[in-house]
């Protein structure tokens, strides 16, 4: 019986359509900001932002 669930556990499928969903929204995303120049800055901007207060918050 519990051989038999982890088997039918393997063999669902159900769950991969969302998965493939996310990776490729990920690229997407992954393009727009590696070919966007306006977007690319801004979220350089945003991480520098935020590597900025967490380095000064660490120095406290």
């Amino acid at each position: 019986m519990f051989k038999q669930a982890i088997i039918e556990f393997f063999r669902d499928d159900e769950g991969a359509s969302g998965i493939e969903y996310a990776l490729v929204a990920a690229m997407v995303a992954l393009a727009i900001v590696a070919f966007v120049p306006q977007v690319r800055d801004a979220v350089t901007e945003i991480f520098t932002s935020i590597a900025d207060t967490l380095s000064e918050s660490v120095a406290e």
